[in-house]
């Protein structure tokens, strides 16, 4: 893809976008930029892209050092906690927090790196057994849980969608997601602060934005489509 077609699309989504989400005062677009050249990605930043979302540790390793080092990079995918120690440096958040193990090691390797990790919890709003996150009855014991560490800090929520030929299928998960975003918020809980609800991609972001979202993923609709994995 070419700079003047990438910064259209940007541009493209960027106003459809600013419409859907206006009633919740605006949602940023994260980049997913897995299996992009990073010369492509750094072209994002010119049409104001800002957050970049990297679903694999070694692929972000890899390329790391060749992105433009003003872009705050989350970790949008599962995370094995023995990878925590290779990242917990390099990222601004980890939005896949979905069990107690890899909160606990990302509380301990954030505090022996000397910073305080942000994060947000990953819930499986539509009980998909294939997908991760946790359920619904779990997430506000895990929620006090996280907030007595020292080297997390929760600021919000993250959901995958089901997919689904009519975005408004999951027009549900996505309403009910803000709605424990709000309730949650509403708590007041120590050191957690609901900033940020992370969910909507590339086919169903609209209806994300129309219900709550504060961010949405996209990867496909702005960088096209991804024919092969990088080396």
């Amino acid at each position: 893809m070419n700079q003047e077609a990438l910064l259209k699309n940007i541009q493209d989504w960027q106003q459809r976008i600013g419409e859907a989400s206006a009633k919740w005062g605006g949602a940023e677009i994260c980049g997913v930029s897995k299996t992009i050249d990073p010369e492509i990605i750094n072209m994002a930043w010119d049409g104001g892209i800002r957050t970049l979302g990297e679903n694999r540790v070694q692929e972000l390793l890899s390329k790391i050092d060749r992105l433009n080092p003003e872009y705050k990079i989350h970790l949008i995918g599962q995370l094995q906690t023995n990878k925590v120690k290779y990242i917990v440096d390099k990222v601004a958040m980890i939005q896949s927090v979905d069990r107690d193990a890899l909160a606990d090691e990302i509380d301990r390797r954030a505090v022996a790196a000397g910073r305080v990790m942000p994060v947000l919890v990953q819930v499986n709003i539509a009980r998909e057994p294939q997908k991760a996150g946790i359920d619904e009855e779990s997430l506000l014991p895990f929620i006090r849980r996280l907030s007595g560490m020292q080297g997390l800090r929760v600021k919000g929520l993250m959901a995958i969608m089901p997919i689904a030929d009519d975005p408004e299928d999951v027009r549900p998960y996505f309403r009910r997601m803000r709605e424990w975003f709000d309730r949650l918020r509403d708590m007041d809980i120590p050191n957690v602060s609901m900033r940020t609800l992370s969910m909507g991609m590339s086919d169903d972001c609209l209806v994300a934005c129309q219900e709550g979202a504060t961010m949405v993923r996209l990867g496909r609709a702005l960088f096209g489509e991804r024919h092969y994995p990088i080396q």
